[in-house]
């Protein structure tokens, strides 16, 4: 079957919003301003880990059959099976979706209004996503036809009125280590973490669009990551940037990530600028949510062997998500860090070994190799709390 552009490019939206979603808005400024004048080092360390990585992820999990069969066959069975299963339960249930509502509500409503609790929005909030998502045949167009434009317009808007009216000049770094805050910003996103879910999405997508036969596959994964790796390295490097401009100005006002990017807008445009970025959290976290409750969904059918149906994943998943946002954002970031850091080496090396499944033929090397990268996360994980 041909590639369709068509197709491809709303897929690839999709992709991209479905990644673009709460750390993404709120991490890329704050490693902006904290890395100064070398912004730029922390940036390009963020989007290898963020945007190449899960995007060359996206395509081997593919390339692999989908998610669950991907991993297994290189690392065998029990230690695939372990991964796929301790990266969804991160990614698609205990911290992503209950990140993407305690940010919109942090950054979209409560600037605005003091009326509505953390609990009563985060109820609607999901309501909407389950509403979204509760149809697997449906929510990947809704996402790249009708979502993912507005929140590419209004992120662009926001990046353009900074790049035209700096903030202030760029101060030095207050980081000593630049390179390392942004890998372990690119870990907080989480976007490694959701390959297998986004890939088997991805996967079920092109088949029903007709791409059926393994090279049409091949080739439209390649140009749905392409188009997604581009918008995602635009918008970052945009924010990257606003962030460094404000070092001056806002660096010493112990702000958090979600209250530097207010406090960036709120300085480029004002009221009007507060609504735009009330936009952009808002479709950026609802995609986001969609595609990880969706994807996992999706997954836990696929695990279960459609012995449970994607239906009641969906009901669970959304339940978790509502009581576990009420802990709040800065929370869940803290909770997050030592999780990410100890889960996402094994993970990562592993999915990057796929490339080679052709040339690596012993399940030994692909076990000792995500051995080794465990060790080396679980360590540091622990040396950043002595």
């Amino acid at each position: 079957m041909q590639v369709k552009i068509g197709d491809v490019v709303v897929t690839g939206f999709a992709l991209f919003a479905m990644f673009f979603g709460a750390g993404n808005v709120i991490f890329p400024p704050y490693l902006g301003m904290t890395s100064g004048t070398e912004w730029l080092t922390g940036f390009l360390c963020f989007i290898f880990i963020d945007v190449f990585l899960s995007c060359i992820g996206i395509f081997t999990i593919v390339y692999g059959g989908g998610g669950i069969k991907a991993l297994e066959s290189v690392v065998g069975k029990i230690p695939g099976m372990i991964l796929n299963v301790a990266a969804v339960l991160c990614t698609g249930v205990l911290i992503a979706p209950p990140r993407t509502a305690a940010t919109t509500f942090e950054m979209s409503i409560a600037p605005f209004t003091d009326e509505i609790s953390l609990f009563v929005f985060s109820i609607i909030f999901f309501g909407i996503v389950f509403a979204f998502t509760i149809r697997p045949t449906r929510f990947v167009d809704i996402i790249g036809k009708f979502l993912t434009p507005v929140l590419i317009i209004c992120t662009f808007i926001l990046i353009i009125a900074g790049i035209l009216s700096p903030i202030g000049e760029i101060a030095a770094p207050v980081s000593q280590t630049v390179a390392e805050d942004g890998i372990i910003a690119g870990y907080q996103t989480m976007d490694i973490l959701v390959v297998s879910g986004f890939g088997l999405v991805m996967l079920n997508t092109l088949r029903l669009k007709g791409y059926v036969e393994r090279k049409s596959q091949i080739k439209a994964i390649i140009g749905v990551c392409i188009v997604a790796g581009i918008l995602l390295s635009l918008i970052y490097g945009g924010l990257a940037y606003l962030g460094a401009t404000s070092s001056v100005v806002l660096g010493n006002n112990n702000l958090n990530q979600a209250q530097l990017i207010v406090a960036i807008t709120n300085h480029l445009m004002g009221h009007t600028g507060m609504v735009i970025l009330g936009i952009i959290v808002g479709f950026a976290c609802l995609t986001t949510a969609v595609g990880l409750i969706g994807s996992t969904a999706c997954f836990f059918e696929d695990f279960t062997n459609k012995k449970i149906k994607y239906p009641v994943w969906v009901v669970i998943n959304t339940l978790i998500s509502i009581s576990l946002c009420n802990l709040g954002l800065t929370t869940i970031i803290e909770v997050a860090v030592p999780i990410l850091t100890t889960i996402c080496p094994p993970f990562m090396i592993t999915v990057l070994l796929l490339l080679f499944r052709n040339q690596i033929k012993s399940t030994l090397v692909y076990k000792g190799i995500a051995l080794v990268a465990f060790l080396y996360g679980l360590i540091s994980t622990i040396q950043s709390y002595m």
